[in-house]
This record gives C-alpha cells, sequence and structure tokens, in this order.
C-alpha cells in the first residue's frame, strides 16, 4: 500500500485482506503494539526499522509457504519501495503497488479526526505532524506500475 497519512490505506487493505485473502501486516499496528500510540520523534525511525524488520521476517515466511500479503507501511519513499521489490523478488514473490489516494482536504479531515478520536489502532498525529511529513512523501517514478485506488 503506498499513500500519505488518511488515504485510506488501511481502510482498502483491511477489505483486500478479505477479499483475496491475504495476511495483513500494518506497520501502524504493529508500532502501537510494540511501543504505544505516540512514539517520541526522536525514538520514532529506528523503532519503525525495527518493527519492520520483524513484519518483513514472518511476511517473508508466509511467502514461502505460498500465501499471499498485504504490506500496509505507506511506502512514502523510492527507496522504501525499490526495497520492498528486491525482498519479493529474493523472495520469489510477485507484487502489486496499490497506490491508495484522495484529495488532500479529505486525507487530513481523516487524519485529524482519527486522532481526535484516538482508537487503539492509531497513532498520534497532529496538524503539525502532517505539515511536517507531507515532505517525506516521494511521488511514484514515471517506471513505477500500481493500481490506483480513490477513497473521495
Amino acid at each position: 500500500m503506498y499513500g500519505f497519512i488518511g488515504s485510506g490505506k488501511t481502510t482498502y487493505a483491511t477489505q483486500l485482506e478479505k477479499d483475496l485473502p491475504a495476511l495483513r501486516f500494518s506497520i501502524d499496528e504493529w508500532m502501537i503494539a510494540l511501543y504505544g500510540q505516540d512514539s517520541p520523534e526522536s525514538e520514532f525511525e529506528e523503532r519503525y526499522i525495527r518493527t519492520a524488520d520483524l513484519i518483513w521476517n514472518i511476511a517473508t515466511r508466509v511467502l514461502e509457504l505460498d500465501q499471499d500479503v498485504i504490506l500496509d507501511f505507506g511506502f512514502w519513499s523510492r527507496k522504501s519501495r525499490d526495497d520492498a521489490r528486491e525482498r519479493l523478488s529474493r523472495a520469489g514473490a510477485g507484487f502489486t503497488l496499490y497506490y491508495v489516494t484522495c484529495a488532500d482536504e479529505v486525507m487530513e479531515a481523516r487524519a485529524l479526526s482519527r486522532t481526535a478520536a484516538m482508537p487503539k489502532h492509531a497513532l498520534y498525529i497532529d496538524k503539525e505532524a502532517i505539515d511536517s511529513l507531507r515532505g517525506r512523501f516521494e511521488l511514484l517514478g514515471y517506471d513505477e506500475s500500481c493500481k490506483v485506488v480513490c477513497t473521495d
């Protein structure tokens, strides 16, 4: 799943999990289970990397067992997408990149509404964090094929 905060990645991934069927791995859900809903910014990246490594280890084994997986990571950087393609290729798995998107104002409203309600599966993300994180979101390259899912 590729998309910005509030685009509907997890909602779509949850539906796709049932439709395929597949085993879904949500980085946010794992981060919350391991570290809580509001990791300090100074520790977030290290925790994210450790959590992603755990998920990749299990997901790779699931693929070896010939089962589909859904990686609900966001894949904001080209490097993260290229790394995922390489890992999947080494595991002998095919892949589909789903670009989950909607209007910016819809994404922001969803994210802020989720934070206000603070369900147990959500990370704390305020307006300042959204604005700060926009600069980290890299658009797909012309050579990156994907299925576009609009969630407006």
